[in-house]
């Protein structure tokens, strides 16, 4: 038998239905709850007064009165029409109070949502503009904050097409406090000249276009580098520019976007030639990421007009807190001249100092030493064996540039799980770059590949190679196939790394590894020792960036240091340069490399290569500390590369800036 609704199951369905028939309806629910309540408790009120109407007409009256100005319905007693008039003067009073009401909460209402969207125009000067989204987002944005700290006031507009808030939230947590700096995001695509304009670029101190994460980010830098343009008065941007893209064909296109002004980096192939040169010299990823920050000592303009007329080599100790690295003439860096080249009036020194105006000038000359200065040492040629664990799109420029620097007869091992011939043509198109013309496993050239096929996560696969014949090993991170699931960023190359670390317990030897990760966030996953070598690629050029876009000067800088040839940066033993064993200043070694035509500017101490934070790394020590070298310390210098005469030209462009004109 059917079972009958309940009255309470009724009563709900009436009331509910009632609801439906619209605002009217909503209008008599309320005014029928309101009277319920009201006069009620105005006939209670006025029953329980004591200066209460004696007669019943009067005592309705004063009831009317007290629910009148309880529900401002003006209460006048009297004839009907009075009433009614009343009443009708209060509900327009209402309607009009109730409609300005609603109309200036709908106004603060939008206007709330349109800034919350981001969508209001930026009324700044002397700014930094970010445009884009990507994990170096957080990298930039930190270092301009840190810039930013001595400054009274500055700020850093981000513009995305993604939700401001979720923007705001995100840097809040990721970058932390920003003191004096205010970070400004805005909602919006970058290519888009009208939301660009909300910026105010033509006013801003410098503009950083950020490559996205996705595989037509390329493309999407050189939009916003052409809506920046359109942007400009005359079509030509006058603020400075720096912009990265990946794939070198598209960067010819982002230069001649960016303008005259504009800095573009090549960051697969800035990526690439730092795990070549800590492949070369483990430990050096440590002082490429102490110059890029803005935490330690940093590359500055130095104008000490009483050096003109004196030499280079005089110049470097002359200070007593900076390390001189070169000089700028006619507004062109160079990098360790000859230690004779004479200084003009207008030439300002290039110096590594704290700050830019912390170079104090001191003559260090009588801290040296000559009785501790070491004889020179024949450099080292013998082959090396290289390592490379794994393969994405930067593995043939890693090869190509490890190639480029090392001794005849060295041997590259290359085991991946990719198809051999794909690896056996990175190689011999390397080959073809270094010697002129190829031949399988680099027959024919100053350095032969071998390609093995094999997984680098499974233990079976490493524990066949001979790891302790191997100078140093690289762990590239593989990037997801066409048709394969993608999978979480860094996974193989944590994993890879395990592997490693347990095979160094059982042979007992400690593998010098140059580790390749995506994500800064799995850095303290990496089963690695301490101060071991790790390219964080989004991070390190998220850091040339930032220096770029606050230094425009270093541009030229970072493209010779980052080279493949030239000038670069070397750990070399400190045997090369002082008697070890003794006690002497750092105005020695100085002394030291500048007779080898170096400039030396800092050390690395091999008692504390394993202590964090600084892993032994000191860069910048004032010329009179004294310590006492041992065998096993290194030596920072900026020079050419030691093998001098075997450097062939070729390869890829170099991450230059854009020339003026």
């Amino acid at each position: 038998m059917e079972q009958r609704p309940g009255a309470g199951a009724r009563a709900r369905y009436w009331f509910d239905t009632t609801l439906a028939r619209g605002t009217s309806a909503l209008v008599g629910w309320l005014v029928l709850v309101c009277l319920a309540v009201v006069v009620p408790a105005s006939a209670a009120l006025v029953w329980t007064s004591g200066h209460a109407p004696a007669t019943l007409s009067g005592k309705v009256a004063a009831i009317w009165r007290l629910t009148g100005e309880t529900m401002r319905l003006g209460g006048t007693t009297g004839s009907p029409a009075r009433v009614a008039l009343s009443v009708l003067l209060a509900l327009v009073a209402l309607v009009y109070v109730s409609t300005l009401v609603g109309l200036i909460t709908t106004g603060l209402t939008e206007r709330l949502i349109a800034l919350r969207r981001g969508r209001s125009t930026l009324l700044e000067r002397g700014h930094v503009v970010v445009l884009g989204w990507s994990e170096q987002v957080f990298t930039v944005v930190g270092e301009l904050v840190a810039a930013g700290a001595n400054q009274r006031r500055s700020a850093v507009a981000i513009l995305a097409d993604r939700d401001k808030t979720a923007m705001e939230e995100s840097l809040q947590s990721k970058v932390g406090p920003t003191g004096r700096t205010r970070l400004i995001c805005r909602s919006g695509p970058s290519a888009d000249p009208a939301v660009l304009a909300l910026t105010s670029p033509a006013t801003a101190d410098s503009v950083i276009v950020l490559p996205p994460d996705a595989s037509r980010g390329d493309a999407d830098v050189v939009k916003a580098l052409l809506a920046l343009r359109a942007t400009a008065r005359g079509g030509e941007v006058t603020v400075p520019v720096v912009a990265a893209v990946r794939d070198s064909g598209h960067l010819l296109a982002a230069r001649l976007a960016a303008g005259s002004r504009g800095v573009v980096l090549e960051s697969d192939t800035v990526t690439a030639r730092l795990i070549a040169q800590a492949a070369r010299r483990p430990g050096l990823s440590l002082v490429h990421r102490d110059l890029l920050d803005f935490a330690g000592d940093e590359f500055y303009p130095a104008a000490h007009p009483s050096l003109a007329g004196r030499e280079f080599g005089e110049a470097l100790l002359s200070y007593g807190n900076a390390s001189a690295v070169g000089l700028i003439r006619g507004g062109v860096p160079w990098l360790n001249p000859p230690a004779g080249t004479v200084l003009e009036p207008d030439d300002q020194l290039l110096v590594i100092a704290a700050d830019d105006d912390t170079a104090e000038f001191a003559d260090c000359a009588p801290l040296v030493d000559e009785r501790l200065v070491a004889g020179v040492r024949p450099p080292e040629t013998r082959p090396e064996r290289l390592l490379v664990l794994g393969w994405n799109r930067r593995a043939p420029l890693v090869l190509r540039e490890w190639g480029r620097n090392a001794p005849p007869g060295s041997v590259a091992d290359v085991v991946a799980d990719e198809d051999e011939a794909t690896v056996r043509a990175a190689c011999e198109g390397g080959d073809r770059d270094e010697a002129g013309e190829g031949g399988e496993g680099g027959e024919g050239s100053d350095w032969t590949c071998v390609a093995l096929r094999g997984d680098t996560t499974r233990p079976e696969t490493l524990a066949g190679l001979d790891l302790a014949s191997y100078r140093s090993v690289v762990v590239l991170g593989q990037e997801p196939r066409a048709g394969e699931p993608p999978e979480e960023p860094d996974t193989r190359t944590l994993v890879t790394l395990l592997v490693l670390r347990h095979l160094e317990r059982r042979t007992g030897r400690e593998l010098p590894v140059v580790t390749e990760l995506t994500d800064d966030g799995n850095r303290p996953l990496a089963p690695l020792g301490p101060g071991a070598d790790v390219i964080i690629s989004g991070k390190l050029i998220g850091l040339l960036m930032a220096q770029i876009s606050q230094n425009p000067h270093l541009a030229a800088v970072f493209d010779e240091l980052f080279s493949a040839g030239g000038t670069q940066l070397h750990l070399r033993s400190a045997a090369d340069y002082v008697l070890t064993g003794h006690e002497t200043s750092f105005a020695t070694v100085v002394a030291a490399a500048r007779d080898r035509g170096e400039c030396a500017i800092g050390y690395r101490s091999h008692a504390e290569a394993h202590r964090a934070p600084g892993y032994g790394l000191r860069l910048n020590p004032p010329k009179a500390d004294r310590r006492r070298w041992s065998e096993g310390d290194e030596v920072v210098v900026v020079a050419g590369e030691g093998r001098r005469g075997a450097v062939r030209s070729g390869g890829l462009p170099l991450p230059r800036r854009t020339p003026r004109g």
